[in-house]
């Protein structure tokens, strides 16, 4: 059974309680659109993206919470439908490498937590992003 964009944050809410907070507000938001189950999750993965980088930033003690989230995202590329997979590439990896948002020592900081395919897919970014067209 594949992930699919109307349970892909279930997993997350699961392991990281402090992003309880966030999720519920953004539903309040989009109530009307999550009548329709069509929530906008790319308006939501830049603040994971932020709330990551802030985790990484204020908190020696985050460390299980961060791995467990980067489990996550793992999963939501092996297992998540082609929308979970896109999403998770270009909503929120893209955005952890982008240091206008995230801060510009946070893609060096993630690195050590992402596992073999996300780290493939960090690589390949990067690489679009960096060399030239």
């Amino acid at each position: 059974m594949s992930i699919t964009k109307a349970d892909m944050f279930t997993p997350l809410l699961a392991v990281s309680p402090g992003f309880l907070p966030r999720w519920e507000a953004f539903v309040a938001e989009w109530a009307d659109e999550q009548a329709n189950n069509s929530l906008p999750l790319y308006c939501l993965l830049p603040q994971l993206a932020v709330y990551i980088a802030q985790m990484l930033a204020s908190s020696e003690n985050a460390t299980q919470e961060i791995t467990a989230i980067f489990q996550v995202i793992e999963r939501w590329l092996i297992e998540g439908d082609d929308a979970v997979q896109e999403a998770t590439i270009i909503g929120l990896l893209e955005d952890l490498q982008n240091t206008a948002l995230v801060g510009s020592d946070t893609p060096l900081k993630i690195e050590p937590y992402l596992l073999p395919i996300s780290l493939s897919h960090w690589h390949a970014l990067h690489a679009f992003w960096n060399n030239p067209h």
